[in-house]
């Protein structure tokens, strides 16, 4: 054993936004006001999308962007099972059928052969996700959807700061779900985003995030009359505070930075596993660049199996983690028929991420390749 602790992740995170909380706080003003309405403002401009609207998390955006879609019972839409559970959970929410497809290898994302594999005449959205802020095929996949007369709500988690096609991966997306949980490249604490291009579709999310309000309590204390709100409809109450948005806004000045940090570690982690054999980490696909909020890597042959691998780095100070997890082979999506996802099982079970982040430093990286190219050897 030993006293080193490399973690997995840190978020950056300093006295900039320690004041700007405080600010907040002071301002008497902490829950869904003008802080969270420009978090969304500048958060949509950052990402290329027309309107931003602020929720609780990235989980309750999913919720959301199925039900601005109308899917419900007897509809069906298409996951991925490799992804955090909560992709799959968000259509069963809204009562609709997951229905889980295969990914590709090299970027652990669905693409246009995996989804029409398994789609039918019950398919009515797709939720796509930028898989640890690897970018999806955003051409193909967003033209295939629009073929096929379904919709493609892309689960952007981990994608803020990633680019496809030269334009930052909420560009041209019709309905993205954005999330900032401290495991992000940046964050709010818990939080998420939803962003569209149509004003229509702003208003209405605006008001299924609180309550159905057909005017937000932010609007009401502003005026100077009295407002007798409607509730036009059943809704949730899936608000972001202004305190967590003061620490976005400081967030988001930092986000390219903390990007072009990433990518640099992470070029120099692919430097130095390039001569262990069994060993395929990450890259960037061909149409675009990712962020790297999370850096795996595939065992192919490697003589020592992924779960000892994790065993021998946190003996030695290393936190690393498994693969992404395969929604379909957890208890939750036991009683659902059993599928064949190759590629989805062998990633989750052959691959681990390790440790990146703004703290990380070349010795760290030194430290842990070593431990990798000690286990090579045996």
């Amino acid at each position: 054993m030993t006293d080193r602790k490399i973690p997995v992740m840190i978020p950056m995170l300093g006295e900039e936004e320690a004041q700007a909380a405080a600010e907040a706080v002071r301002s008497g003003w902490v829950a869904q006001g003008p802080r969270v309405a420009r978090f969304e403002q500048e958060f949509a401009s950052l990402v290329g999308a027309g309107h931003g609207v602020a929720v609780s998390s990235c989980t309750t955006g999913l919720h959301l962007s199925l039900v601005l879609l109308g899917v419900g019972p007897g509809d069906e839409v298409v996951v991925p099972s490799l992804s955090f559970i909560a992709t799959a959970n968000a259509v069963r929410y809204v009562g609709a059928t997951p229905v889980f497809a295969d990914v590709d290898l090299a970027t652990g994302n669905l693409t246009v052969e995996t989804i029409d594999a398994v789609r039918t005449p019950r398919t009515r959205a797709v939720i796509a996700v930028h898989q640890g802020g690897v970018p999806f095929d955003t051409v193909g996949l967003r033209k295939a959807a629009e073929g096929w007369g379904i919709g493609l709500v892309e689960d952007a988690a981990c994608a803020a700061g990633s680019t496809a096609y030269g334009q930052p991966v909420g560009a041209g997306a019709a309905i993205a779900a954005w999330s900032f949980h401290p495991r992000k490249v940046i964050t709010t604490g818990e939080g998420g985003m939803v962003t569209v291009d149509d004003a229509g579709q702003a208003a209405r999310l605006r008001r299924l995030r609180e309550h159905g309000m057909n005017v937000s309590a932010a609007d009401r204390h502003a005026s100077k009359q009295p407002v007798l709100e409607a509730y036009l409809e059943t809704a949730y109450n899936y608000r972001m505070t202004d305190i967590q948005a003061a620490v976005g806004l400081v967030q988001l000045g930092r986000l390219a930075g903390l990007v072009a940090q990433r990518r640099e570690l992470a070029a120099r982690y692919q430097e130095l596993l390039a001569g262990i054999d069994g060993l395929v980490p990450v890259r960037d696909p061909a149409y675009g660049q990712t962020n790297y909020q999370s850096f795996w890597v595939l065992l192919d042959g490697f003589p020592v199996g992924r779960d000892e691998v994790l065993s021998e780095l946190a003996a030695r100070g290393v936190s690393a983690r498994r693969g992404i997890m395969a929604a379909h082979l957890e208890p939750a999506y036991s009683d659902m028929a059993p599928v064949s996802l190759p590629v989805t099982e062998r990633l989750t079970s052959d691959s681990l991420i390790l440790p990146l982040h703004h703290a990380l430093t070349a010795d760290d990286q030194d430290h842990i390749v070593g431990i990798l190219r000690e286990l090579a050897s045996r």
